[in-house]
């Protein structure tokens, strides 16, 4: 079994489309289709399903992708040993940031970061908060940096930064007029567009609201979107009322197409994430030398109301 084997296998598995990761990985999809089938005949174990023109893992390729990623993880971590005793003029470090930090926060830093070491290969992967720390504990991300609360044990969880959380609503809603509002106005008087289930944004917004005695289950939710972005598009144009960080809404509150409704969410912090018995890279430890001194997102818009 060669490395670029697993590569390939991981690539498929975590796609289950052969055209899509033959594109991830720069090779062709007959390369990646023979690849695969000589492993599994090697092997003489059955990887994938193939149904109709769409492939599964089957069970035993499922087993095999956490050690086939375990592996490459280690591979990796290899690489950027031997890259530390170059001074980090080559190596490859693989940071995952859920949303709102990769949209907004991280990319600056980033370009920081390669400016001092060109020869460095940063991998971003955007996810959300809970994908983010999974992917820091399996060692498939050799940093991350989430938005939102992080209880992995296996983690050190590190405070780099502030920001301020809004309840934002197009001009004409209600909750526009700058009225104080209360706990149970959120529940009952509007609906909602949301983040998904592990998104930073979203738990912190319902975890505020049982610390203020409501049930966010309670909440109507009108649409759960995977974005910042499709958020407040929706927001935007329809009649109802969003959580979103300061930081993602600040062009379209200049514009006057969002306002800041009465209500002060408590300030949420950004986290730098790393494995607490890994031993970090010298690029990821820079990387996280600098993190610390990105200055923290404006606060909330003045004079909300504090539950």
């Amino acid at each position: 079994m060669t490395f670029e084997q697993l590569s390939i296998f991981v690539a498929v598995a975590e796609r289950e489309h052969l055209t899509r990761a033959a594109a991830a990985i720069g090779l062709t999809p007959s390369a990646v289709s023979a690849a695969i089938r000589n492993l599994e005949a090697y092997y003489r174990v059955a990887l994938f399903h193939r149904v109709g023109r769409r492939i599964e893992l089957t069970t035993e390729g499922r087993l095999f992708l956490d050690e086939a990623r375990a592996t490459l993880a280690r591979a990796r971590a290899a690489e950027l040993m031997l890259s530390e005793l170059g001074g980090l003029s080559r190596g490859r470090l693989a940071v995952h940031a859920s949303q709102t930090v990769a949209s907004y926060w991280l990319p600056p830093l980033l370009m920081r970061f390669h400016a001092e070491y060109p020869g460095v290969e940063l991998e971003l992967t955007i996810g959300n908060t809970r994908s983010v720390a999974q992917a820091v504990n399996l060692g498939t991300a050799d940093i991350g940096f989430v938005e939102g609360v992080v209880l992995d044990p296996a983690l050190a969880v590190i405070k780099v930064a502030d920001d301020a959380l809004l309840v934002a609503t197009a001009p004409d809603h209600p909750f526009a007029d700058r009225r104080a509002l209360s706990p149970r106005q959120l529940v009952e008087e509007t609906g909602w567009v949301m983040r998904e289930v592990g998104s930073g944004t979203r738990s912190t917004f319902e975890e505020t609201l049982r610390r203020l005695g409501e049930d966010p289950g309670g909440l109507r939710t009108v649409l759960t979107l995977p974005s910042n972005e499709a958020v407040l598009s929706a927001v935007v144009a329809g009649p109802c009322a969003a959580v979103v960080s300061g930081i993602a809404a600040a062009c379209r509150m200049r514009d006057g197409n969002l306002v800041a409704a009465n209500f002060a969410l408590p300030a949420r912090q950004f986290s730098v994430l790393r494995h607490k018995e890994r031993r970090p890279s010298r690029a990821a430890s820079m990387l996280e030398k600098m993190s610390r001194d990105v200055p923290s997102v404006p606060a909330r818009p003045q004079g909300l109301a504090v539950p």
